[in-house]
């Protein structure tokens, strides 16, 4: 099993400085540079504290000027905001300054507030999303880029630099939805899979990507799909629980807002359903036991506290690898 965290730069209440917060991560992935881990995904958002890091490819290549072996993976690179031509400029850049080690994740995004102020209509996002990720793909694999779409159109575009990688990194979509699922199992794309649904959830739609992957002839193969899981880890099974509780209400308070769910308090669902939370040995067996399912072939790990991520790296991850 492959190990990665998706790392955000959450900033509760503004307290410290935010410096504070770019620092503990630059010693997180040093930490992972030197342990085995596959990658450090960086998670982008825009307009809240949940997240500061607008810039994931800026912040990619901070993060690979501080590593050798990790590898810089976007996670993701919200497509549907870019203009296709400057995001593969950017996602090939960083792979050239990271010596080739970039994992190229991109997704449609879902917050109401980042479409809003971008100008982008949600109701063409999907459109506009998959477009941009074919254009930036082509760009990649042709000398001068020629395109006809609905929303771009190019002639003899010489798209430089060219990833170092051949033909160009490996691709992951973002897919959370049935639809974005099926249509990235129709496609042969590998996917990435998110951290707000629960382990069930999960391998549910991951028989559903499988039977459209096989539909579409590409293959019944589950491929490396990094599965993003929170993570609350503590010396016992109560300090754990209440890492667990003060994470689900930060992330449904900040970002992932909605009312309950099936009749179930948000915050409930999370702690009872999504999150990984317990001693450094019940989180190993939980994540064994999804592994010998085959629902977890590449753990997305997303600590909700720096103790969670010591403990994780320190006691759970030996017993996982």
């Amino acid at each position: 099993m492959k190990v990665g965290v998706l790392q955000f730069f959450s900033w509760p209440g503004r307290r410290g400085e935010l410096s504070e917060v770019y620092d503990r991560a630059i010693e997180r992935v040093q930490i992972m540079d030197q342990n085995g881990y596959d990658a450090v995904w960086i998670a982008e958002h825009h307009f809240s504290t949940y997240s500061v890091c607008p810039s994931i490819h800026m912040m990619g290549t901070h993060f690979a000027a501080q590593t050798k072996n990790l590898r810089i993976g976007t996670g993701v690179s919200l497509a549907a905001f870019y203009n296709p031509l400057r995001l593969a400029e950017e996602v090939a850049l960083l792979d050239v300054l990271s010596g080739g080690r970039v994992n190229w994740g991109a997704g449609r995004g879902f917050d109401p507030k980042e479409f809003s102020a971008f100008g982008v209509d949600r109701e063409e996002s999907y459109p506009r999303f998959r477009e941009n990720v074919e254009i930036v793909l082509e760009a990649w694999r042709s000398e001068k880029l020629n395109y006809a779409g609905e929303y771009h159109t190019y002639e003899d575009v010489m798209v430089l630099p060219k990833p170092l990688q051949d033909p160009h990194p490996p691709v992951w979509m973002a897919a959370s939805s049935p639809p974005a699922v099926e249509w990235a199992g129709s496609m042969g794309r590998m996917i990435m899979m998110d951290p707000h649904s629960s382990m069930e959830a999960i391998a549910e739609k991951q028989a559903m990507y499988l039977d459209a992957r096989e539909a579409a002839g590409h293959g019944r193969e589950l491929q490396d799909t990094p599965v993003a899981r929170l993570l609350a880890i503590a010396p016992t099974a109560e300090a754990a629980r209440e890492v667990a509780e003060n994470g689900a209400r930060w992330t449904t308070g900040s970002y992932a807002k909605g009312g309950p769910v099936g009749g179930k308090d948000p915050v409930q669902r999370y702690v009872d359903e999504v999150i990984m939370w317990g001693t450094p040995e019940a989180v190993a067996d939980m994540i064994l036991e999804n592994a010998e399912a085959g629902h977890l072939n590449y753990l997305l790990c997303a600590p909700l506290s720096q103790q969670s991520f010591t403990l994780f790296n320190e006691e759970v991850l030996p017993r996982i690898m």
